[in-house]
């Protein structure tokens, strides 16, 4: 019978295992739709997880700095799973959650076009709508590196070869697609939303070494709402145009 206590001290205590996501829709049902992880005696955890003992438990939202930072990862991980979609002998690479969004490294010897931004970001939009479920998987070292190479994913089988062999591995699942991360992610791709967008590509060299091959990687921005982006990408645009003028002014010195 675990006692859960919340931020405002409360406590809420159940007759049997617990997760997340039922903590939540027993507070309310607006919570429930929010929830996108817990943080779980100070540890962020997927929602989904059952919790077994009397803990401290806070329930992460957009509004949170975890939640955004969530919602961040999570698009890079559907912006993966969109590339290999819509171009399948692409290999993934890295893909983590910056200020402001996320970018992902991909490895193609073909340069993506503008068109190919358009093309992906709209399939990141149908995969949201999928509401496919996001679940953890812990797998064995070496049977992970199986995996992945025999599906040609050659740069991910070498990041986790240099994982301990003792280690357990957990694996991230969305659908057809399966992803190296030690999470936690929303229960399902509908959970993101809609509040991102593709903004450039870049060049990265793979583990920043010159000597590697030069990948190509895809920067976006992900946001709570649309609203939200709407309002980040009239801030960008609002910058450029004054970095113009500023320029226009130096060039006529």
């Amino acid at each position: 019978m675990p006692v859960i206590t919340l931020p405002d001290g409360s406590k809420r205590e159940f007759e049997s295992v617990v997760t997340g996501a039922e903590l939540a829709a027993s507070i309310g049902a607006g919570l429930a739709k929010a929830a996108l992880c817990v943080r779980v005696d100070g540890e962020l955890r997927d929602i989904y997880l059952p919790i077994e003992e009397d803990a401290k438990v806070q329930i992460i939202t957009a509004k949170d700095a975890d939640g955004l930072e969530l919602i961040r990862h999570d698009t890079a991980h559907i912006l993966a799973e969109a590339v290999k979609e819509l171009f399948p002998e692409t290999q993934v690479t890295i893909g983590p959650a910056i200020d402001n969004g996320f970018y992902y490294d991909f490895s193609r010897k073909i340069p993506f076009s503008s068109n190919d931004l358009e093309a992906i970001e709209a399939r990141m939009k149908e995969i949201v709508a999928r509401a496919t479920p996001i679940r953890r998987e812990e797998w064995n070292r070496d049977e992970a590196v199986a995996f992945f190479k025999s599906i040609g994913e050659h740069y991910k089988a070498e990041i986790i070869s240099a994982i301990p062999a003792d280690q357990k591995i957990s694996l991230y699942r969305q659908g057809n697609f399966i992803d190296l991360c030690r999470g936690p992610h929303a229960e399902s791709t509908a959970k993101i939303g809609t509040g991102f967008k593709l903004l450039k590509v870049a060049g990265a060299y793979w583990r920043g070494n010159s000597n590697n091959e030069m990948l190509q990687r895809i920067y976006g921005t992900a946001w709570a709402s649309e609203k939200d982006l709407k309002a980040y990408l009239t801030m960008l645009e609002e910058a450029e145009k004054r970095d113009h003028r500023k320029l226009g002014k130096e060039l006529e010195l």
